[in-house]
């Protein structure tokens, strides 16, 4: 049951060990790394690779640590209670099951996807410490313990927006997913486009990593951003040589409105075409 990447995910040698540390120890598999890094492609990849169910649990700002155990619908039996309906009498009916509760009752052991934790209130994390732990919990309202029947095997994805309590990295194996390099990048970008003409790719990357340098850019270009650029230069037929420049930090790249996310980004690379265009003179 070793992860060794799949046909549609590009794993870095560090990441395989990562995940596979982490399945040996029974432990979460805490994912950090820049937005549009795949952390949370990671866990379907996974799942896909060793053939088990995913669940997936999207954390909020408004999630509650509770929700993912279960929550208890006392509104609705009070609705049904005034309404004379019989099944107010057995509490369970008012029982919702959490993403949790999902795993722990599942016939084999699925991958649980606890995405962007650091989303969360900072008490979060530290809410979940015992049942991650110990994988089991229990219902007051029914006066169940539920224990997992097979442990899960949990990825957790953060993007680093608030720091983590100790007690609960102490529990996790820790990855960081560091930006890919061009080479990797170039294996990465062939895995989604496996026609693609090899000179637009060397260009396209060449640009782009030279995008990503330039000083002061509020939100650099992700992976995810990189690709959609590129389906769209093999869309418009934009040749490569359109992309080649002796210092592409002062032009605007074409169809840079998938790379560039904000105002202040694509202000300073019209600054820095003006600047390059007022010294070619």
């Amino acid at each position: 049951m070793k992860f060794k990447g799949t046909d549609s995910y590009v794993a870095t040698p560090d990441l395989m060990v990562a995940v596979n540390a982490a399945i040996t120890l029974q432990r979460p598999l805490l994912v950090k790394g820049e937005p549009g890094t795949g952390k949370t492609i990671l866990a379907h990849e996974i799942a896909r690779a060793i053939k088990k169910p995913l669940i997936e649990w999207h954390v909020k700002s408004t999630t509650k640590a509770q929700q993912g155990l279960y929550e208890y619908d006392a509104v609705s039996r009070l609705r049904d209670s005034q309404l004379g309906d019989a099944k107010v009498q057995d509490i369970g009916n008012y029982i919702r099951r959490g993403k949790l509760w999902e795993a722990f009752a599942a016939d084999e052991a699925p991958v649980l996807l606890i995405d962007e934790i650091d989303k969360a209130d900072i008490e979060f994390p530290n809410d979940l410490l015992l049942e991650i732990d110990r994988m089991e919990f229990f219902v007051y309202e029914t006066g169940e313990k539920i224990a997992a029947r097979q442990r899960p095997i949990v990825i957790i994805t953060s993007n680093n927006e608030k720091e983590l309590p100790d007690a609960f990295l102490r529990r996790c194996f820790f990855h960081y997913i560091a930006f890919p390099d061009k080479e990797t990048m170039a294996r990465i970008v062939k895995v989604h486009y496996p026609d693609i003409q090899k000179n637009l790719v060397n260009e396209a990357l060449g640009a782009f990593f030279e995008i990503r340098d330039v000083p002061g850019m509020k939100k650099k270009p992700s992976t995810s951003e990189l690709l959609d650029w590129i389906k769209l230069l093999m869309a418009e037929d934009i040749p490569p040589e359109t992309l080649r420049s002796k210092d592409r930090k002062d032009l605007i790249p074409p169809l840079y409105g998938a790379l560039l996310k904000s105002e202040q980004d694509v202000h300073l690379f019209e600054r820095l075409a003006f600047i390059s265009r007022r010294e070619g003179r």
